[in-house]
């Protein structure tokens, strides 16, 4: 049995989400913005093209991150995104690399028991994000190439690392 679980947010969880995002801002800052009040927003702009998972402790409720599927497009392409941010003082704990694996079993399972039918996920990540890095090939994210300035992030645009995986690399499909 898995320690975490995976939900879609809540309204409810902004009070939650604001103090993790602010108790890991050193540790998530480097690689991605911290926005600690961004919770309304960005369940406001759920849908198609964008879907959030938080990944919970399933002891103590607490919030060990959240993955954004975004850049979901169906068609013949069935193509997502993700990005991930994990929270202290679970960072470490392997808890993230348990939700993330959910996350992906939803991503690949049939929208009739509630999945998102998507046939590839792709990761990208700074080249010295050796964390994230790392959380990805866990998961079996091949590595595919670099993206020179891919991301315009802290005031600079940022070379990325891309990963990505195939329904049929997912060890449960």
């Amino acid at each position: 049995m898995t320690r975490v679980t995976i939900r879609t947010p809540k309204a409810s969880d902004a009070a939650g989400y604001a103090a993790a995002v602010r108790r890991s801002a050193a540790h998530i800052g480097r690689w991605n913005p911290v926005e600690p009040d961004g919770l309304p927003d960005l369940m406001q702009r759920q849908g198609p093209g964008l879907r959030t998972f938080l990944i919970v402790d399933r002891e103590d409720g607490g919030l060990v991150g959240k993955c954004n599927v975004s850049n979901i497009v169906m068609g013949r392409y069935c193509n997502a995104a993700l990005g991930y941010d994990s929270y202290l003082p679970y960072a470490g704990t392997g808890r993230m690399t348990e939700g993330m694996r959910l996350v992906v079993d939803r991503c690949f399972a049939d929208p009739s028991v509630g999945g998102l039918g998507l046939h590839r996920l792709e990761i990208s990540v700074q080249p010295e994000n050796d964390r994230s890095i790392a959380l990805a090939r866990r998961l079996g994210f091949r590595h595919e190439g670099f993206t020179p300035r891919m991301l315009f992030l802290d005031g600079a645009w940022r070379d990325h690392e891309r990963f990505a995986l195939t329904v049929e690399e997912w060890p449960t499909s």
